[in-house]
């Protein structure tokens, strides 16, 4: 009696994977700053949430800091791509900082659809997660008319004035399904709840979802390249083990991967969040071609074209204008609002 024939080994590869526009014109804007202006730059929390790119920016020079206070005055400081509340624009103001928002544009959007609504005194439910640097951002455009769901068991407790003028807004690194699933049972509890003009979850996070979708269903294991403070790379963990996969899990780098993991499995699938650069992705490919998952496919969801202008602020002679404003600061101090004038000229 012969044995069997052990099944062919194979690497399906999820596309899109990787960058977003909004990460790559976030991660490009401190590469540009620190060539521009030369170092320090620092940058108000994670420029994204990807251990590699933090540790990287931070040897070209790049200062990581949670609060404004942190940065020393007449500094350039970068907001991330999550973006941030409009008091941490006033906190750098304060503090005599010249500034560089790189928040990404989808996200800004979403704030401005916040104070639009306010504006019309809205109730805006927010559906994201509690602590997430986006949602804080967010939720500080219009703090009195904000209500955070943190995913459908939060709307049992969801409270309004007038349920006649309710919308609903998201985070924009959601799962699709599950932010479907929160719509769903808000407009049971709120039938003329509004939905924001265009869809809040980025372009890139649905087509990373629907490639994971697509792949999860033939994949033993699902293995997503991905920092774990990464929103939309955990919840492309999710997705695949929702599509079919027996086992998925989410690594920084190839040497996190464990090789029990591999016991029983033929087919892997390979993606990435949308913070992550390829190099991480070809570590684990090469980590997989190693014990014998040589031949990868390309699984293709979607194309992508989109991309993003990097800040205005870039094109600006930014250290000559935080020197202004801490030689006002200082003049002011010293001699009142003449002498702050005398310095300006």
């Amino acid at each position: 009696m012969t044995a069997a024939t052990p099944a062919a080994r194979r690497v399906l590869l999820a596309a899109p994977r990787g960058y977003c526009a909004g990460v790559d014109r976030a991660v490009i804007a401190v590469e540009k700053a620190l060539e521009q202006y030369g170092a320090p730059i620092y940058v108000r929390h994670e420029i994204v949430h990807n251990k590699y790119v933090v540790q990287t920016l931070e040897k070209k020079g790049a200062i990581f800091v949670e609060q404004t206070d942190e940065v020393p005055p007449g500094s350039i400081v970068m907001f991330s791509a999550h973006g941030v509340a409009p008091v941490v624009h006033e906190e750098a103001a304060a503090g005599r900082l010249a500034t560089i928002d790189a928040t990404c544009p989808l996200v800004t959007k979403v704030h401005k659809e916040a104070v639009r609504y306010a504006g019309e005194d809205f109730d805006i439910l927010l559906i994201g997660h509690e602590g997430h640097e986006e949602v804080i951002g967010t939720s500080g455009e219009a703090p009195d008319h904000i209500t955070l769901v943190d995913g459908p068991d939060d709307v049992e407790k969801v409270e309004v004035r007038d349920p006649s003028k309710v919308v609903w807004l998201s985070q924009t690194t959601l799962s699709v399904d599950e932010t479907m699933e929160t719509v769903d049972a808000l407009k049971e509890k709120f039938p003329l709840l509004v939905s924001p003009p265009s869809d809040d979850i980025c372009y890139a996070t649905q087509n990373r979802q629907l490639a994971v979708k697509q792949m999860g269903a033939e994949a033993d294991l699902v293995i997503v390249v991905g920092s774990r403070n990464s929103s939309n790379s955990k919840r492309l963990v999710e997705v695949a083990k929702l599509a079919g996969a027996r086992d998925a899990h989410l690594v920084d780098f190839a040497d996190e991967i464990d090789e029990a993991w591999l016991d029983g499995v033929s087919t892997v699938g390979v993606t990435s969040g949308a913070s992550v650069p390829e190099v991480l992705v070809d570590g684990v490919l090469e980590w997989l071609a190693q014990r014998g998952f040589e031949d990868v496919e390309t699984v293709k969801a979607a194309e992508e074209s989109i991309t993003f202008s990097l800040p205005k602020e870039l094109r600006r002679d930014l250290r000559a204008e935080a020197a202004e404003l801490v030689a006002r600061a200082e003049a002011r101090a010293a001699g009142g609002e003449a002498a702050a004038d005398a310095a300006k000229e």
